[in-house]
């Protein structure tokens, strides 16, 4: 497997690429990809520990707050696909400069936001510019180096950026928070992506393919969009119930829109996302656990985050610095599954990680209100990040494996819209999970620290048993016990 596929964070589709551009600067050229990537990964999580300060300023409920995450990923799921065709229509500068403008411009608007709704919509097209961006940061590299160990030296930078973009946000929307403003964590990203657009039109060419390929921008609106009418039904359900139309209106028609995106993909000259790929095995039984694993993982950073200041007391500051360890264990465990690989099996991997976060995350669910912090957050972070970061390579490789070399980058892509729409999807039931066992709890007088603890310990239990249907969707799908070459 390629080594931009050895990292944690969401890597987009593209095509290999085959021309490469004359690069008089390939170190400035390959930090300006590194700077792009670094940004979108970064804004996946930096504002997990900033979510109390953005709730209290604008008035979210506390099943809505998840929008803040929600928005971005959702779009940059539904959209990652469609993206990565972008450099190839426009060409890669067009396409960095368009990613990085409507990323930075909605990061401008949502850091000024003065209401939920104005804060939502710009997360939303702030995926929607991540979606761009990200496929070409990695487009400018495979077409400013010849294959050999120059392109791989650059995508390996690029790889370890984005690992520890992600890791690293909670820490760095920690100190933003604290010690400046919530709204800092998308502000800071104005002057970055000012930055970022001069570089390019610098240092990269403006050379769009001579054929370009064809879109499905259908495809793209209706799975979005049936993504996210699903969601908004599923939070709809803790303040209105299941059986009313608020809820069962969004949820049918998000419903409808999916089905109508799978009929679309069997008629579609150009279909985003091939049904084909699906009937093989290795294909299917990836996808299938990323998509499980996506939904306990993505969610554990919302939850922690919203465990420590709301239930702990911590401060941003203090919540961005416990979690440190998670950030240290996933980069050494993404960056050491590699090696790892060359003693065991993909699937044994991948079961030994699912284990090791379902103990994390089984751990985590017994977190008290006065647990030391050791036992309520370090020790099953690490168990959780080990896990996160041992499983995503294997799993790529698998997915893979019965794969035509053709198609590799397609199948690469899908399996990161797995990991966002199934982290999208997990985190919206989740959290609705914890605001339902939440008021419950609280009956009709305000929560207290104790009725959150009790809604953040129900949704850690629901994370676990996610992670165990993993681990038998592995033993299942994805012959964990098999020999090397008989993964799927």
């Amino acid at each position: 497997m390629a080594e931009h596929d050895r990292t944690t964070v969401a890597e987009p589709v593209v095509e290999p690429s085959t021309t490469v551009a004359a690069t008089r600067s390939p170190g400035l050229v390959t930090a300006l990809a590194c700077l792009g990537q670094f940004m979108v990964v970064l804004d996946v999580s930096v504002v997990n520990v900033a979510l109390p300060a953005i709730g209290d300023a604008l008035h979210f409920g506390a099943a809505d707050l998840q929008w803040t995450v929600n928005a971005y990923a959702l779009a940059f799921a539904g959209f990652l696909l469609l993206g990565g065709r972008a450099a190839d229509i426009v060409g890669r500068r067009a396409a960095f400069v368009a990613g990085i403008g409507l990323f930075t411009l909605a990061s401008l608007v949502g850091g000024l936001a003065t209401n939920a709704g104005v804060l939502v919509a710009a997360r939303f097209v702030q995926g929607i510019g991540a979606a761009v961006l990200a496929p070409a940061t990695l487009t400018i590299l495979t077409t400013s180096f010849p294959e050999g160990p120059g392109r791989a030296k650059a995508i390996g930078t690029w790889s370890a950026v984005g690992a520890a973009g992600g890791a690293a946000g909670s820490l760095i929307g920690g100190l933003l928070t604290g010690y400046l403003s919530w709204r800092w964590v998308l502000l800071i990203n104005v002057p970055v992506g000012v930055l970022a657009v001069v570089g390019a039109v610098l240092l990269l060419t403006g050379r769009a393919e001579r054929t370009r390929p064809k879109v499905d921008v259908f495809g793209a609106i209706a799975v979005t969009s049936g993504l996210f009418l699903l969601e908004y039904g599923v939070v709809q359900s803790h303040d209105h119930g299941w059986a009313t139309n608020r809820t069962l209106l969004p949820l049918v028609a998000g419903l409808v829109l999916l089905a109508v995106f799978v009929w679309w993909q069997t008629r579609s000259a150009h279909p985003l996302l091939p049904l084909r790929l699906f009937r093989t095995r290795s294909v299917s039984g990836a996808n299938t656990v990323m998509a499980l694993l996506g939904g306990a993982f993505f969610s554990m950073w919302f939850l922690v985050s919203l465990y420590l200041q709301n239930v702990r007391g911590f401060g941003p500051v203090a919540a961005g610095v416990a979690f440190l360890p998670h950030t240290l264990t996933i980069v050494v465990a993404a960056r050491s599954s590699p090696y790892v690989l060359k003693k065991i099996t993909p699937g044994r991997l991948v079961l030994i990680a699912t284990v090791l976060a379902a103990a994390g995350f089984l751990l985590q669910s017994r977190a008290g209100t006065d647990t030391g912090v050791w036992l309520a957050v370090i020790v099953p972070g690490m168990l959780i990040s080990a896990g996160m970061g041992l499983a995503f390579t294997p799993i790529a490789m698998l997915a893979t494996s019965g794969v035509a070399s053709t198609e590799a980058g397609l199948v690469s892509g899908l399996l990161n819209t797995s990991r966002q729409i199934g982290g999208s999807v997990g985190l919206a039931a989740l959290a609705t999970l914890a605001a339902a066992r939440t008021s419950a709890a609280a009956g009709s007088g305000e929560a207290t620290p104790q009725d959150l603890l009790v809604g953040y310990q129900a949704a850690f239990l629901v994370s676990a048993v996610l992670v165990i249907l993993g681990s038998i969707a592995t033993l299942l799908l994805l012959k964990p016990l098999a020999k090397p070459g008989q993964a799927g």
